[in-house]
Formats: structure tokens, sequence, C-alpha cells
């Protein structure tokens, strides 16, 4: 079954369970939610089978449903205008997304979603979720401190991308994916898009791997490599970070 509605163009398979609309609720955002809540935030809501590469909704589409993971992993990203794709974050099981979209005075999705493999997301509501604020509002409450906490880390970011060389923001991203140890990450993104992720040419970051190669900082190849020397990329990164 195709579903077609105003932010969702996807083949779908429908699961009809008693459970699985409830998982949400295992978010911490609905945490403890009065079961009068409950009934608003899961009306209509709809668990769907996608498939990898399918567009779950575009930018600019009207923003009337938001999305929790519950398999696979989803991918917001933009289109530039020289036709490349910016990744801004991939959503792994367990993580809303577009909730924040529900409150927006256009009333359009800012970025578009794809998914990145199979899996299965549960699409929830506009107006339930508005409804919801206003019945109960704690919930209001948790999400401007979401939100709150989303501008502050957008804020840190853009003075870190002015303000960072290449090198730092490479090291500061495999030190992410990492935790910080000496082992192996996989990129989750081709190094076209980790590129235009970074802010950085696509041959700086090719000349930036090579070199560290070959000075022993890390080990590897395309999208799989292993940090050898997490001290030096801490160093470089340490000099422009901040402290919270």
């Amino acid at each position: 079954m195709t579903l077609i509605d105003d932010d969702c163009v996807m083949t779908v398979k429908f699961e009809q369970t008693a459970q699985s609309p409830r998982q949400v609720l295992g978010h911490t955002l609905f945490h403890g939610v009065p079961e009068d809540v409950v009934q608003l935030l899961l009306r209509d809501a709809a668990i769907l089978h996608v498939q990898a590469a399918e567009v779950l909704f575009r930018e600019g589409e009207d923003a009337v449903e938001y999305l929790y993971v519950l398999s696979g992993s989803v991918e917001v990203l933009r289109h530039t205008q020289d036709a490349q794709e910016r990744v801004f974050q991939i959503f792994q099981p367990g993580q809303l997304l577009a909730e924040t979209a529900m409150f927006m005075t256009h009333g359009r999705y800012p970025m578009e979603a794809r998914a990145r493999s199979d899996g299965v997301v549960q699409c929830l509501k506009r107006a339930g979720l508005q409804e919801a604020v206003r019945l109960w509002p704690e919930l209001a409450k948790r999400l401007l401190t979401r939100l709150s906490d989303r501008v502050y880390a957008r804020v840190n970011e853009v003075e870190w991308y002015s303000e960072s060389t290449a090198a730092q923001r490479l090291a500061d991203y495999l030190l992410r994916l990492s935790g910080g140890t000496r082992q192996s990450v996989h990129l989750p993104l081709t190094q076209r898009q980790l590129a235009v992720h970074l802010g950085v040419r696509a041959e700086t970051l090719s000349r930036l791997l090579a070199d560290w190669v070959s000075q022993g900082r890390i080990a590897g190849a395309r999208r799989n490599w292993v940090l050898l020397d997490p001290e030096f990329l801490e160093t470089l990164v340490q000099a422009a970070r901040r402290r919270f």
C-alpha cells in the first residue's frame, strides 16, 4: 500500500498490534504522561514499514506529522545550491524527529527525512501533540527545554564552524564517533557527504585523511577507519572546543 498525505509519500505495510503504538511513550519526552493525554498523542497514529532510501517527508511540505523511529535509521538533510546533500542528523531507534516542526509558524518541514535502511517508524499527528501540550503543561515545559538545548547546541556549532580549521572539525567528528578511544569507526556518511557536513572541500578532506594515514595517526580507507592516535586528535580539538 502507498501512503500519500500532506507530508509523507512512501510504500508502507501497516502493522496493527496492541503494543506497538505505545512504544513511543518510552521516550523521555512522554514519561509519566496521563492516560487522557496518551489518547491524544496516539490518536490516528500509524505504524509504518519503510524501505531504504524512501523519502518520509520533503522540505517545504506541510508538517502534519512527526516520527518515532522503532527500527532502522532515518536521516534528515537538505540539498545545497550545488546539488550536494548536507546531512544534519541521523536518528536511531528510540528517537523522535520533526516534533518541533509541529509548532513552527509557517507549518512546513524545514528539512527532508529519508530512510537510511529498511525499518519501522511511527507517524504521530501534529493536532494530537498540540492538544496534548494545552492539556498537560508539563509536556510544554519539556518541549521548551528540548528546544532550548538544541538552540544552544546550534549556536555553539555555528561558532565552532566559523573558528575551527578543517583538521579540527574532522578530528572532532572522528572522536565523537569513537567515544574518544582507540577503536574502529564506520563513517555513517560518504566522504562527499562528510565534506559537506564539515563545511570543507572534498579534496581537503581526502588530503587530511591521507596525511594522517601517512603519519600513523589513523588507518583504513573509504568509510572504515581505526584511530591509532586519539591523543593527537584530541590535542587538535582542544584548542577550539568550548568548555560547555
